[in-house]
């Protein structure tokens, strides 16, 4: 048990997640709206946050929602050392306890975050709740349902088609399990319509649209296995020979489609200086990433993926590659958002599957 005080929307009941810590420095806007978060209690290892304020939920020239990974809060509650009342930032509008306050969403701050990591990596992610008492905190874990039973796709996915982008390159298919808009916007900057389907659209569906070039599988929250339909679509996609990329969950989803398996991190990956080492040329690229599952690396044997990417700490797979189809995958977040721009060239190598291959449907 962990004391601290709230801030944000004080809860009149006792609010359940699973709990996850952060290591990033920067990039709170962008971290708590990313729909890999949904479900989730978040807790950031830096010890202040909130100190450049929010910004409005404003449109680039893409007509894509700027300093934000989607268009409001994902996490489930926010946990914070310390919070910035006074924030400075030219484009700052509010504070980021009005920030949760206006979207409905709890945090507690003053509790000492370091420890609770610490925690965390000696017993493994768990569930927890904001509670004003001990049992009562108790009582509402115990009722809750565990994260990894729910389909989170489900619920953060859009649920209509939504199109981004000029058809400069080609029409690319996007899978929304939870997408990051900064994938959107990699994508659309280099020259690609993006079509982005709700989570659970059939193949014959996607596989009608004239002049389909590709197609992307985003990042998303929860267990892979929950993914059933999107695993599907990822073998008669694969089968069928359309380019494909995954990225996060999306490497995950590819793996199980093949035969492969998938398994839960101790604590997960969730940060923005995490080294993966580019198996092809031994480059080491710093990454951002949020993910609390990965591919079992020996369930790839009788596959056609081989690892394209290593985790230089654990040595996790952070990537694979199709041996005879246009298929790739990352398990880190090439479009960062926030974080470094190390792994930007995974959406080049895409291009250049599109670009050989000609359009799977008319």
């Amino acid at each position: 048990m962990f004391d601290g005080s709230s801030f944000g929307l004080t809860p009149n009941a006792p609010v359940v997640g699973e709990v996850v810590f952060n290591t990033g420095m920067v990039g709170y806007t962008e971290a708590i709206t990313d729909p890999s978060y949904s479900g989730q209690l978040l807790c950031f290892t830096y010890p202040l946050i909130g100190n450049y304020g929010v910004p409005d939920y404003i449109l680039d020239e893409y007509g894509i929602v700027r300093n934000f990974e989607s268009g409001k809060i994902q996490a489930k509650g926010v946990i914070a050392n310390s919070v910035a009342d006074s924030p400075s930032h030219f484009e700052s509008k509010r504070t980021i306890s009005e920030w949760l306050r206006r979207e409905a969403i709890s945090g507690i701050q003053g509790l000492d975050t370091r420890e609770l990591t610490l925690h965390l990596r000696r017993h493994g992610v768990m569930m927890g709740a904001f509670a004003q008492t001990r049992d009562e905190g108790l009582k509402a874990i115990e009722g809750s349902v565990n994260y990894s039973k729910i389909n989170f796709c489900e619920i953060v996915s859009t649920k209509e088609r939504i199109v981004f982008g000029k058809n400069v390159k080609g029409k690319i298919a996007l899978l929304d399990c939870g997408v990051k808009l900064n994938i959107v916007r990699s994508l659309v900057r280099r020259g690609f319509e993006v079509s982005i389907f709700p989570y659970g659209t059939a193949f014959d569906e996607i596989a009608s649209e004239s002049g389909l070039s590709g197609m992307v599988l985003s990042n998303g929250p929860g267990d892979p296995k929950n993914c059933l339909q999107a695993v599907d679509l990822s073998t008669r996609l694969i089968d069928r020979g359309v380019p494909v990329l995954g990225i996060c969950l999306g490497t995950q989803i590819i793996a199980l489609s093949q035969g492969a398996d998938t398994f839960k991190l101790k604590y997960g990956h969730r940060g923005q200086n995490k080294p993966c080492i580019d198996l092809r040329t031994g480059r080491c690229l710093v990454t951002s990433q949020n993910h609390g599952y990965s591919v079992r690396e020996e369930s790839l044997k009788g596959t056609k993926l081989v690892p394209w990417f290593m985790n230089a700490d654990d040595h996790t797979i952070e990537g694979l590659i199709h041996e005879t189809k246009p298929c790739i995958s990352v398990q880190f977040h090439p479009e960062a958002s926030p974080g470094p721009v190390d792994a930007t060239y995974v959406f080049d190598i895409f291009s250049e599957l599109i670009a050989k291959a000609m359009p799977v449907s008319t």
